[in-house]
């Protein structure tokens, strides 16, 4: 346990005997973690979200990784602050609350009224032209047209929102660099996806039970999106996602996240960010798969999901169709509502 003890040292830079969350991303990138490190600083980023860890939890914790068979991604991820149940039961509570209030009374929250109805959005499409080249945006608008893909409507309050992964690290971070010098170009429509995303949380954070995924990155790219970090609370859940699937690993809090929402009347969970061929089609499929019956709805909100560009071309290898376009199809035949933009009410 001596060298456990000595990480907990290198880290607790103030020696205090307490790593909180800002310490170790600081302390974190001071010494240089990278790719390598991302797995347990994801844990440990999981870990002290809302108390830091003395050097007796540090130590238990990286003691039970060490002998984990999937290290960071195993039992150790049930140490930190799954609650994503008693999360869902407060966002009850307070819709509750606001429901037996009085029109005019602090709090109250009229169903009616439109939480988001994407004002100022003129299409995916049109968006994709101002950023990308006519043939992006030309192959896009064919798949929506052939797929006859409208809009949704969902009440706030029998309604989740699930973003995929929204983190600087696919606008700005090491996922970009990775892409080489087109990256810049490649993740436009992501951060336009992310800006929606910004956009609607501004409206529904407070009215709607959301949870985020993060996939694990260095410290510097590990952090939510610019466009979301003034807007996401610093105490916010999150499940740690290390592959395509959410729904692996099994510890990260998902699948009970998942039942809370079916046992609290929750009937509509939308999805969104990145990247849409990828994640969040593997996503959306396996929570369709693993869900009983039509319990539970599940949308993707197409207005809030980014690929990389090169993902809008139609393409061969798809059968003529883009990658894009083959993830819409794949999730609508699997039992997934494809939806080019949803209404929040």
């Amino acid at each position: 346990m001596t060298e456990f003890s000595e990480l907990f040292d290198a880290l607790d830079r103030d020696r205090d005997g307490l790593l909180t969350r800002q310490e170790l991303y600081r302390v974190a990138r001071e010494l240089g973690w990278q790719q390598p490190q991302a797995p347990i600083y994801a844990l440990l980023d999981f870990m002290t979200i809302r108390t830091p860890l003395d050097r007796e939890a540090f130590v238990a914790c990286m003691a039970e990784v060490s002998r984990d068979p999937q290290g960071a991604y195993g039992r150790a991820l049930c140490r930190g602050p799954r609650g994503a149940v008693s999360t869902f039961r407060g966002m009850v509570l307070e819709n509750e609350k606001t429901a037996n209030t009085a029109p005019g009374e602090p709090g109250y929250h009229n169903e009616s009224r439109m939480l988001w109805d994407g004002s100022g959005y003129e299409g995916i499409s049109e968006l994709l032209q101002e950023l990308l080249s006519a043939e992006h945006c030309g192959n896009f608008s064919d798949a929506l047209k052939r797929s006859a893909i409208p809009s949704h409507t969902v009440l706030s309050r029998e309604t989740a929102l699930l973003l995929i992964d929204p983190q600087r690290s696919f606008t700005a971070g090491d996922w970009m660099r990775g892409l080489g010098p087109l990256g810049e170009m490649e993740v436009m429509p992501i951060r336009l996806a992310f800006d929606n995303c910004a956009r609607l949380l501004e409206a529904v954070y407070k009215h709607a039970e959301v949870m985020f995924s993060r996939c694990p990155f260095s410290p510097e790219s590990y952090g939510w999106d610019d466009t979301l970090d003034q807007i996401i609370d610093e105490s916010q859940l999150y499940f740690i996602k290390p592959s395509n699937n959410l729904l692996m690993p099994d510890s990260n809090g998902y699948r009970e996240w998942v039942q809370g929402l079916l046992d609290h009347g929750i009937r509509t969970l939308v999805m969104g960010g990145c990247t849409l061929n990828s994640c969040l089609r593997v996503s959306a499929v396996a929570t369709r798969n693993s869900s009983p019956g039509d319990a539970l709805e599940l949308v993707v909100d197409l207005s809030l999901c980014g690929a990389r560009a090169s993902n809008y071309l139609n393409s061969s290898q798809f059968g003529g169709i883009s990658a894009v376009e083959a993830a819409m199809r794949e999730m609508s035949a699997c039992g997934v509502r494809v939806a080019e933009r949803v209404v929040w009410r």
